[in-house]
């Protein structure tokens, strides 16, 4: 389970390259001043602007720097369900305590369609997911009903909801079973929920 202060890190770029240096100087700079989680390779961190290769060296830079001082969750989200779990599979691989999966984006998918996608890739490799709700960058709204059932699949373990509606987010916490972790991904609405 990770809980506590967490962390979704820039990637520092010098030349159009990956500045591994930067990149370790702020995970430490995180870890010094008491994040309990670095989150790589998610939406701050430009995970959509990365090639498959800079995403791994991301994550493997980022574990090798943490170290096991704290925790990792690698952003291993993608509009492809075979991408997505080839991400996820990595992100196990290269040394990570969970995978952040952001909802597919631009294709808009139906709730049974977000279902499907993230059930597909909680069921290929036992690993911890966390969902990723923010539909002002998808255009698509992961609702407290399909929480829910995603709540029940193996490995499927909690949400960073950047939904932006307080009454969406306080029915996820009420349906959703008590083990079931709710992150906020909303800076503004952290202390609301």
């Amino acid at each position: 389970m990770i809980t506590g202060s967490m962390v979704a890190i820039v990637t520092p770029m010098k030349n159009g390259h990956i500045d591994e240096n930067a990149l370790r100087a702020l995970i430490e700079r995180q870890i010094q001043n008491g994040t309990s989680c670095i989150i790589p390779c998610g939406t701050t961190g430009e995970s959509a602007t990365l090639t498959h290769e800079e995403h791994g060296q991301v994550i493997q830079i980022t574990v090798e720097q943490v170290n096991k001082r704290i925790k990792v969750m690698a952003g291993a989200g993608s509009n492809a369900t075979r991408e997505a779990i080839k991400l996820h599979r990595e992100a196990k691989k290269l040394g990570a305590d969970a995978a952040l999966h952001i909802t597919p984006y631009y294709n808009k998918p139906t709730q049974e369609g977000l279902f499907q996608h993230f059930k597909a890739i909680a069921e290929s490799e036992d690993f911890p997911i966390y969902l990723y709700n923010v539909p002002g960058r998808t255009a698509v709204n992961m609702l407290p009903e399909t929480v829910l059932r995603l709540s029940q699949v193996k490995n499927i373990v909690g949400i960073k909801e950047a939904c932006g509606n307080l009454e969406q987010i306080k029915k996820v916490i009420e349906i959703c079973p008590k083990d079931f972790i709710v992150l906020s991904g909303e800076d503004s609405q952290t202390l609301d929920m």
